[in-house]
C-alpha cells in the first residue's frame, strides 16, 4: 500500500467514525428524550404529520405516545407538551427553564430576534419590563384604556348604523376598531375606518395569519431552508411582513422629527427617550430596529387575536339566539340602554363574562401558542430536555382538555358557571398563555372584548341570513392560528 491509498483508507475511517460517534449521540440523546415516531433523515417526521391538520396530527401522536412526546419537524426537533397538567407544570411550575422563545420559521428571518414577542434572554427581560412599564403608564388596565375602548366602540356602532340593517361582513369594521386602540397607545392617533392605507395594513395583518396557518405555512415551519429559496404563497408573507414594518418605521420617523421628551404622546416616543436615556451604555437593548420590531409585535398581535376572538364571538351568539338573548338580558338588567357599559359592570354580569371566556376557549385563535425554548437543561417527567430544545405547549389541548371542560368540543358557557349561576374560573382557561411569556396584552384584551361585546349587543340584534342550525362553526383554516370563517350578518336596531 503506498502513501496515498493510506492516506485515503485513514480519511476513509475518520470520516466513518464521525459519522458512527454521530450516529450514536443522536440515538443517545433520543433515549434521553420524550418518545415520538422515528424521523426519517433530513424530511424528519412528515409522513406521520398532515401539514393540512397539523393539529389532528398532533393528537394522533398524543394518543400513541402521551402527553409529552418528541416530534421532527423536518430536520428540527421539538417536544409537544399536550393538555393542562403537562402545559401547567411546564410554563407554571418551571416557568424560568422552559420562558426561552423558540424557532417560528415563518417570521425568524425577518424578525432576526428583535421585539417583545421573539426575543430572549437579557433582551427580553429588558424589553418586557420596559413594554408593561410603558403600557401601565399609558393606562393598562386603568381608567384612560377603558375610556378609548369606549370612544371607539361608539366609532363602531356607527359604521354598524350605517347599515341599516343589511347584510354585511364585519371582518374589517372589527379589525379596525381593535386596531384602533392599539394604535392610540402605539402611534398616539387612531385611523379613519376608510383610511385606504390602514385597511390596506390591516388586510395584510389577517393575510399573514391566514398564511401561516395554510399548508404551505406548515411546510415552511418544517423546511425553511429550502423554501425560503422558491417561489410559492409563503413568500407572499414575508412581503406582507416587510410592509407592515415599513408603515412602522415611517411612523417612528414621524415620532422622532416632532418628540417633545418632556412629553411622550405614545410607546414610540418612549422608547425613543429611552434609546436616547442609554446611548452610552454597551450592553443596552434600545435600538432603532428593535423598537420597529416591538411596535409592529404589539400592532399586529394587539389587532388580529381580539377581532378574530370577536369574529367567531358574533358568528356563535348568531348561531345559538338563545344564548344571544341572555346575555342581552343581562345587559339590559345591569347596565340599561342608555349608559356605555363600563369594565366594572362585570363582576355583576356573570353570565356575559362566561360567554365571553367560552367564546375565547372555543374560539382558540392561537391554538399552536408561540414556541419556547429551554433556558437551561432539565429533567422533566424523567426525561432529559437539554437547553435550546423547542418547546410547543400546545394551548388548543388544555382549552380543549376533556379532564377540564365537560363538554370540550361543544360551546357551553356553563364551563365557566356554578350551580348558582355564578362565574367561576378555570385553570386550564389558558387563551393568553401562562407563565412567564404571558400575552403582555391580557388585560387590555379582555377590556376590549367585554366592552365591545357588550356595547354592541346593547344597541343591536345580530342575525344571520341562513337558519341558525346551519351556520357552520369550524375555522376557515387551522395551524399557527384558528382563522374565523368569512360571513354576513345583519345588525338589527333594538
Amino acid at each position: 500500500m503506498d502513501v496515498g491509498e493510506a492516506i485515503s483508507l485513514l480519511l476513509v475511517v475518520f470520516c466513518s467514525t464521525l459519522i458512527l460517534l454521530s450516529a450514536w449521540s443522536q440515538i443517545a440523546q433520543r433515549r434521553s428524550l420524550p418518545p415520538g415516531p422515528t424521523p426519517l433523515p433530513a424530511l424528519g417526521n412528515l409522513l406521520d404529520l398532515k401539514a393540512n391538520d397539523i393539529l389532528k396530527s398532533f393528537k394522533k401522536l398524543r394518543d400513541q405516545y402521551g402527553p409529552v412526546f418528541t416530534v421532527h419537524l423536518g430536520p428540527r426537533r421539538v417536544v409537544v407538551l399536550y393538555g393542562y397538567k403537562a402545559v401547567k407544570e411546564a410554563l407554571v411550575d418551571h416557568a424560568e427553564e422552559f420562558s426561552g422563545r423558540g424557532h417560528l420559521a415563518t417570521v425568524d428571518d425577518f424578525v432576526h430576534g428583535l421585539g417583545i414577542a421573539f426575543a430572549n434572554g437579557e433582551r427580553w427581560k429588558q424589553l418586557r419590563q420596559f413594554t408593561l412599564s410603558t403600557l401601565r403608564n399609558f393606562g393598562m388596565g386603568k381608567r384612560p384604556v377603558e375610556e378609548r375602548i369606549q370612544e371607539e366602540a361608539q366609532y363602531l356602532l356607527e359604521e354598524f348604523r350605517k347599515t341599516n340593517g343589511s347584510l354585511f361582513d364585519p371582518t374589517f369594521f372589527l379589525s379596525c376598531t381593535v386596531s384602533n386602540v392599539i394604535c392610540a397607545i402605539v402611534f398616539g392617533q387612531r385611523f379613519d375606518y376608510k383610511d385606504k392605507d390602514f385597511l390596506s395594513l390591516l388586510t395584510k395583518i389577517n393575510d399573514s395569519f391566514v398564511r401561516m396557518s395554510t399548508t404551505s405555512g406548515q411546510l415552511y415551519e418544517m423546511f425553511s431552508s429550502i423554501m425560503k429559496h422558491l417561489p410559492g404563497p409563503h413568500q407572499k408573507l414575508f412581503q406582507n411582513l416587510q410592509d407592515i414594518c415599513d408603515f412602522v418605521a415611517e411612523r417612528v420617523k414621524l415620532n422622532k422629527a416632532s418628540l417633545d421628551p418632556e412629553n411622550p404622546r405614545d410607546y414610540i416616543d418612549c422608547f425613543l427617550i429611552q434609546m436616547e436615556k442609554e446611548s452610552k451604555n454597551p450592553s443596552s437593548e434600545f435600538h432603532l430596529q428593535t423598537m420597529i420590531m416591538s411596535v409592529l409585535n404589539l400592532f399586529v398581535a394587539g389587532t388580529e387575536t381580539v377581532s378574530s376572538t370577536l369574529r367567531f364571538g358574533f358568528l356563535i351568539l348568531m348561531k345559538y339566539p338563545e344564548i344571544q338573548a341572555k346575555v342581552v338580558q343581562e345587559i339590559d338588567d345591569v347596565i340599561g340602554s342608555n349608559r356605555q357599559p363600563k369594565v366594572e359592570d362585570r363582576i355583576r354580569m356573570p353570565y356575559t363574562e362566561a360567554v365571553i371566556h367560552e367564546i375565547q376557549r372555543f374560539g382558540d385563535v392561537l391554538p399552536m401558542n408561540l414556541p419556547h425554548a429551554m433556558t437551561r437543561t432539565i429533567q422533566f417527567r424523567g426525561y432529559t430536555l437539554p437547553k435550546g430544545l423547542n418547546v410547543i405547549p400546545l394551548l388548543t389541548s388544555v382549552l380543549k382538555d376533556p379532564d377540564c371542560f365537560c363538554e370540550p368540543e361543544k360551546f357551553n358557557p356553563g364551563h365557566f358557571l356554578d350551580d348558582q349561576g355564578l362565574f367561576k374560573k378555570n385553570e386550564a382557561f389558558m387563551p393568553f398563555s401562562t407563565g412567564k411569556r404571558i400575552c403582555a396584552g391580557e388585560g387590555l384584551a379582555r377590556m376590549e372584548l367585554f366592552l365591545y361585546l357588550t356595547s354592541i349587543l346593547q344597541k343591536f340584534t345580530l342575525k344571520s341570513p341562513m337558519d341558525p342550525k346551519d351556520i357552520e362553526l369550524m375555522p376557515s383554516v387551522s395551524g399557527f392560528a384558528n382563522v374565523p370563517p368569512t360571513y354576513q350578518l345583519c345588525a338589527i336596531p333594538r
